[in-house]
């Protein structure tokens, strides 16, 4: 029987141009192997999460999420609760693409993304659960993550990342530090903070140097707290950010790795929580790693070998059955040595 791919699409996604290349795209899955349809997303609230579940729960062999991140979170959510997951490939249509990015996908070109599944390479990738909710990118609390609600969707679609970069300017005076109570693997955290953030990959808003050391597949977030609500320390760490990712050892930066975090708010302040870019409730609220939980199509040829841990269980248990063997063996003689 032939596999099926499902194509669930945000016909309103960057600048709408999956529409025009949406037969050579199924054409590309279907070389793939997969008898390939698609599906436009609606308005309806939760459209592409009710979607991807349905055809999983089909059996239906991979999800293709063809949109921005806001799109391919909402196929994850759909998909991430199910014992029983398919795969998933993305096509990036959005404004900063942070997920393609770091999978190493083409971010301007639908075609090229499509083309990426032929290479036949997949990522098992960890993903983030905040309560009921999931995400696959970031987990933010505090002042400065309110920039993503303010930015227009409009203004987001014709200016892409600039609209996020001229609304940060405008804010970052603004930006007022948060008593927060933070627990998480090792450590706890109680004190005023401008921001927290939980990162699943080394993309953050456009910037892949936020998370240097970023692994995709460790079952570790990268967790960030930003001590400072110093504008002139702020525009400093944006520097140390840039020069190559110098900011993590700044004494105003927290920098940790953690499987589970418990966010909440030391006082009576709201701790609003973003998820992926979105309001996402606000805190107390507890965040876990699902290590390796959606297998992902990648250009792993691409990605840093260090971000991919390649822990296959099949793997590990050939190497321990090596390792075993090995240790199993006489030791070598003198007399051994001398016939070599």
């Amino acid at each position: 029987m032939r596999k099926r791919a499902r194509l669930i699409y945000n016909p309103t996604s960057g600048r709408e141009a999956l529409a025009h290349d949406l037969v050579e795209i199924l054409g590309i899955f279907e070389q793939a192997g997969y008898e390939t349809s698609a599906f436009a997303t609606t308005p309806a609230p939760n459209s592409a999460a009710d979607e991807a579940r349905r055809c999983a729960k089909d059996g239906f062999e991979l999800i293709v999420a063809a949109g921005g991140d806001g799109t391919i979170n909402q196929v994850v959510n759909g998909l991430a609760g199910l014992k029983r997951r398919p795969k998933m490939a993305i096509i990036p249509a959005g404004t900063t693409n942070d997920y393609a990015r770091a999978l190493r996908i083409p971010r301007n070109d639908p075609v090229a993304a499509a083309k990426v599944v032929l290479k036949n390479q997949t990522v098992k990738m960890d993903i983030g659960q905040a309560g009921e909710q999931y995400f696959i990118n970031i987990a933010a609390g505090g002042m400065l993550t309110e920039l993503t609600y303010d930015v227009p969707s409009q203004l987001k679609s014709i200016f892409g990342y600039a609209a996020y970069l001229a609304k940060g300017a405008e804010l970052l005076p603004r930006v007022k530090p948060i008593e927060m109570d933070l627990k998480y693997d090792g450590g706890h955290y109680q004190g005023k903070a401008s921001m927290f953030f939980l990162a699943l990959t080394n993309s953050v808003g456009g910037f892949e140097q936020l998370v240097p050391d970023a692994s995709l597949d460790d079952g570790k977030f990268t967790m960030i707290i930003v001590k400072t609500s110093n504008l002139a320390k702020m525009l400093h760490l944006m520097t140390l950010v840039l020069n190559g990712g110098k900011h993590i050892n700044d004494p105003s930066i927290i920098y940790v790795k953690t499987s589970k975090v418990v966010a909440k708010p030391a006082d009576k302040d709201r701790l609003m929580i973003n998820l992926d870019g979105e309001y996402g409730g606000d805190a107390p609220m507890t965040f876990r790693n699902l290590k390796q939980h959606i297998e992902m199509f990648a250009d792993t040829d691409r990605i840093p070998d260090e971000a991919i841990t390649d822990t296959d269980p099949e793997l590990e248990d050939a190497e321990r059955h090596f390792v075993s063997a090995v240790d199993q063996l006489p030791a070598a003689t003198e007399d051994d040595e001398k016939t070599e």
